[in-house]
């Protein structure tokens, strides 16, 4: 009976380089780094199905700034990898602060981080680490909070202006010649005298291309805010 092969893992891997300097096909930071962690999942049989890189990014910078690391988070929520490869801690971040917060982002994902050496960041027994997690976690909350108003009091101070800030756009703002198409259905029939319905003025509409996201003609609700759109 023959023996069923075991599954290949899937996984993913995350390089850093911290100085221009050390960037570019004829520099040895990240070949060395790829060689490193490709070797490892050669060895233990895991496939690497995608890399993501973030070159010049110092180790002290926060993870949520990192094109590459915010890359690699979109990928880990779209498809159920749950296995990142790097070659050791000290590419996630030099900082431990930051390097116990990125391990702390991706452990809440349920996703392992994995070095080149098989040491599994992720899990340690390592009291002052946890603590360090711990710290990190409050930190975020923390600086979450700060964003959220520091982003809530420059919509407001922008609103007194007079300015819209959020929300979604209207018809008005990203359609105007609509309108205008709208509001001449609406005036009255020089020979008739006579408006035409919102219904009629919403078929006319599509004739001309203008439709709803369904691909079907606006209600006479949305037509009925057009036309008395100032």
């Amino acid at each position: 009976m023959a023996k069923a092969h075991k599954e290949t893992v899937k996984v993913v891997a995350y390089y850093r380089t911290s100085s221009a300097a050390n960037v570019g096909p004829d520099k040895d930071s990240q070949r060395r780094q790829r060689e490193a962690v490709q070797a490892h999942a050669k060895q233990v049989g895991f496939e690497i199905v995608e890399e993501f890189y973030d070159a010049a990014v110092s180790g002290a910078d926060p993870v949520e700034t990192r094109p590459g690391f915010s890359a690699l988070l979109d990928r880990i929520e779209g498809n159920g990898i749950r296995v990142v490869l790097v070659e050791d801690a000290s590419r996630l971040a030099r900082s431990v602060l930051v390097q116990e917060t990125a391990i702390l982002v991706l452990k809440a994902r349920n996703v392992r981080v994995l070095a080149s050496n098989g040491d599994d960041l992720t899990e340690t027994d390592d009291e002052m680490k946890v603590a360090m997690r711990q710290i990190g976690s409050a930190f975020a909350q923390l600086e979450k909070t700060r964003l959220v108003k520091k982003l809530r009091a420059a919509r407001d101070r922008k609103r007194a202006t007079g300015v819209k800030v959020e929300g979604r756009k209207s018809h008005a703002e990203t359609r105007p010649e609509m309108i205008s198409e709208a509001k001449r259905l609406r005036r009255r029939s020089p020979k008739t005298g006579k408006c035409r319905s919102l219904r009629e003025i919403a078929d006319e509409l599509a004739r001309k291309g203008y439709k709803a996201a369904s691909g079907r003609p606006f209600s006479s609700s949305v037509v009925k805010a057009m036309v008395e759109a100032r």
